[in-house]
């Protein structure tokens, strides 16, 4: 299938009802056609892993091209450059975590990107990482668990940023990392018995809402 036809498939998948919808949960929609989740994981399955028409997808600059393209894309041939370059085009809470879901959190530098990105000043360039640091947990069944113990004091490091995106980001990679099992539950514990005493009242309510789910 060629990227004009998958294009046709999405705008004849559109759905205005679910294109406004967007709105109300925060979604820039400006550039997206409408298309539910559900919707573009069927095609993607259709599509199966092709490389070359996941960068092709995602130059189109549409917002479902760009999340299929998350789902059509081998883990395997993403390269550094090419994280770096996508990150730079997040302008949306669910394109960073679809991304980052999808694909990003596959690759062999998963840790290292996301430690970088952590760094960024840009909201969505940081919020992919501490993504990245919950969805790597959640999907690699065989890591250490030193890997993420390393990452907590990351996620301290950072729980007094105020922007709603990264903070939410921020208390997802805690409570995820705090769920894989009971060793790392304790850790994640300490770490935010550790930001409650944060002179932050965004650092109070990031480490509340883990320790109230633990």
């Amino acid at each position: 299938m060629i990227l004009d036809e998958i294009i046709d498939q999405l705008k004849q998948k559109s759905n205005p009802a679910y294109h406004a919808g967007m709105l109300r949960f925060g979604v820039d929609n400006s550039k997206a056609l409408g298309v539910p989740i559900p919707e573009l994981r069927k095609l993607a399955k259709s599509l199966k892993k092709n490389h070359q028409l996941a960068l092709q997808l995602w130059d189109t600059g549409i917002h479902e091209a760009r999340i299929l393209a998350s789902m059509v894309d081998d883990p395997a041939l993403v390269t550094q450059t090419q994280m770096d370059n996508w990150v730079k085009d997040f302008y949306a809470w669910d394109l960073c975590d679809q991304v980052c879901g999808n694909l990003f959190d596959r690759t062999p530098f998963a840790i290292e990107k996301a430690l970088f990105y952590t760094t960024h000043q840009d909201e969505y360039i940081k919020r992919a990482g501490f993504v990245l640091m919950a969805e790597y947990a959640v999907h690699n069944k065989t890591a250490d668990n030193d890997v993420f113990i390393a990452l907590l004091p990351i996620i301290d490091r950072e729980a007094w940023d105020d922007r709603n995106f990264v903070k939410k980001a921020v208390n997802w990679a805690l409570r995820q990392i705090g769920k894989r099992n009971k060793i790392l539950c304790a850790a994640a514990i300490a770490s935010a018995r550790r930001i409650l005493l944060q002179d932050s009242k965004t650092a109070k309510w990031i480490a509340a809402n883990a320790l109230k789910s633990s």
